[in-house]
């Protein structure tokens, strides 16, 4: 279908691939990975034809409908949400409006008739073999699956916030079924629910899927291949997520101990060479090693792979009933979200908040931490409890035109460089790094920023909402770790399904039936519901 054949890109001074050659074929499902700049968006530009190759082939058919959905929802307004996204179909959305056109021209018709009449038969054939008549109802589906209650497809797009405007795009998309569907992130801005849904639909999908997703369950559930992009290399591996990381440390254990066995063997050529350069008898052993070493292709050093980590600082004990909420009640306006909440969260509990859009999630977590006021009751904070409180308005937090280092120096007056410094690297910003200005960093570098912030406090009560989004799954994947490590008390929300497993030992889902409590891991809340996130079905 789509083949890269030697194929060199660099920018400036910056080489992302040299002689990269991979094929993409028909029905596949593949994840594309990498490292932050090492060229994923530029492959999918150079599939689309946005970029030319500067050395190689890109072979693709004339002929072949590409998809992309990138994280830009761009400022779309004046249509519904619905006419939005069935706008989005290509042929058959234009076919659909010729039709309501020729409609009206049939009403009206006068010695043209006979023509309208038969470019009417035409475009409704054509319109029937593209599934035109059933395009609204898919239409529908879609934007179900990605969160919308019926009763809002015809709210007007332009009333959305930027997040619910990337699902309209995103349904625009998906809708239009091209035969390669390529997928810039398209979990970011997703709840759970949404998550799962998009994971059925890819695995049903019935053209190609070329994706990177910071979502580790929809890489191993849906792709079958990946392709990685890293240090001017890129290699396709045949299998999911789980096999890639396997094989790529088999891969670099395996490059590591030939470079180790040809650093040996030049090294001991070179002794004696050294040793006997001046000994005549030894003058043609000498030469024949130094045109042996001469014609030696040599093994570059590998590149390591190096795991990011990061380590909370132990937090002081606090008493053993942590926050105590009583009879907790919030409301905007006539939509009551929580009345009549009690709960007990105790020293060392790891608690994981889940429920539907509009559950109120975020908002409990903001009465936690004292950001909210509730309108009735109270939620109390115990005795010798330290809080921090992260959430995605914590990111505005941060001073624009200081530097990385600036932030975190203006955090913690007291510390020296050195501690900050090594606080910055275990958050990924290493050397140089700590010099770029807040205003230039992305949405994961100011998430990074922001939690590293967070661990320098060490507190013994931590309050997240959805602290893994927009981290990549190796940072996720730290961060993690981190938290297990975690000795005091933790209360968060989160999308990402490794992120559940790995930390919750109690769950607390919040619905339309009141709030209930799982007394277990996320696996076990799971098990006893039959689903993976409350808007499912068992």
């Amino acid at each position: 279908m789509l083949a890269f054949s030697n194929v060199t890109k660099q920018y400036g001074g910056q080489i992302l691939f040299v002689d990269a050659s991979f094929q993409i074929n028909p029905g596949e499902r593949i994840g594309l990975v990498g490292p932050n700049g090492a060229g994923k968006s530029t492959v999918f530009r150079l599939i689309l034809g946005d970029e030319d190759a500067d050395d190689g082939v890109i072979e693709r058919p004339k002929k072949l409908a590409i998809g992309c959905f990138r994280q830009d929802a761009g400022d779309a307004r004046g249509r519904s949400i619905l006419e939005e996204t069935v706008a989005g179909a290509g042929e058959v959305a234009q076919l659909g409006e010729e039709l309501h056109a020729l409609t009206a021209r049939l009403e009206a018709a006068g010695d043209d008739l006979d023509q309208v009449v038969e470019r009417f038969g035409e475009v409704q054939a054509r319109y029937q073999d593209l599934g035109g008549y059933e395009l609204e109802a898919r239409a529908q589906e879609i934007l179900a699956g990605l969160g919308f209650p019926p009763e809002r497809t015809g709210d007007d797009v332009g009333t959305l916030s930027g997040g619910w405007k990337m699902r309209v795009a995103l349904a625009r998309i998906l809708l239009a079924r091209p035969e390669i569907l390529l997928l810039d992130e398209p979990t970011n801005y997703l709840d759970l629910e949404s998550i799962i849904w998009l994971e059925g639909f890819l695995r049903n999908y019935p053209g190609t899927v070329v994706m990177t997703c910071h979502d580790r369950d929809i890489m191993n559930r849906v792709v079958g291949k990946i392709i990685e992009i890293d240090g001017g290399a890129i290699r396709t591996y045949g299998g999911n997520y789980d096999f890639y990381e396997k094989a790529r440390v088999e891969e670099a254990a395996r490059r590591e101990a030939e470079y180790a066995r040809q650093q040996a063997m030049l090294a001991k050529e070179s002794r004696f060479i050294e040793r006997f350069k001046t000994h005549v008898a030894k003058a043609a052993q000498v030469q024949s090693r130094l045109k042996k070493l001469e014609k030696i292709e040599k093994i570059a050093e590998p590149r390591r792979i190096v795991e990011r980590t990061f380590e909370f600082r132990a937090p002081t004990r606090s008493g053993d009933d942590v926050i105590k909420l009583d009879g907790l009640r919030k409301a905007y306006g006539e939509r009551v979200v929580h009345d009549n909440l009690s709960l007990i969260i105790r020293r060392g509990e790891r608690w994981a908040v889940m429920g539907e859009n509009g559950a109120g999630k975020s908002t409990l977590l903001k009465m936690m931490a004292g950001a909210l006021a509730p309108d009735a009751g109270a939620a109390t904070i115990g005795a010798s409890v330290s809080l921090g409180y992260y959430a995605q308005h914590t990111m505005d937090g941060l001073t624009a035109d200081r530097s990385i280092l600036e932030e975190l120096e203006a955090h913690a007056p007291t510390a020296n460089q050195g501690t900050l410094r090594n606080l910055a690297g275990a958050f990924g910003f290493q050397d140089d790094d700590v010099f770029k200005p807040v205003r230039i960093l992305s949405g994961g570098e100011k998430a990074r920023l922001a939690l590293a912030k967070l661990m320098y406090d060490a507190p013994n009560l931590m309050v997240l909402d959805e602290p893994s989004n927009h981290l990549d799954i190796v940072t996720k994947r730290a961060l993690t770790t981190a938290l297990r490590d975690y000795t005091g008390t933790l209360v968060f929300v989160s999308h990402d399904r490794m992120f559940l497993r790995a930390l919750a030992t109690r769950v607390l889902e919040l619905g339309p039936t009141g709030p209930r409590v799982y007394g277990g891991s996320y696996d076990e809340y799971v098990a006893s519901t039959g689903r993976e996130a409350p808007g499912m079905r068992a």
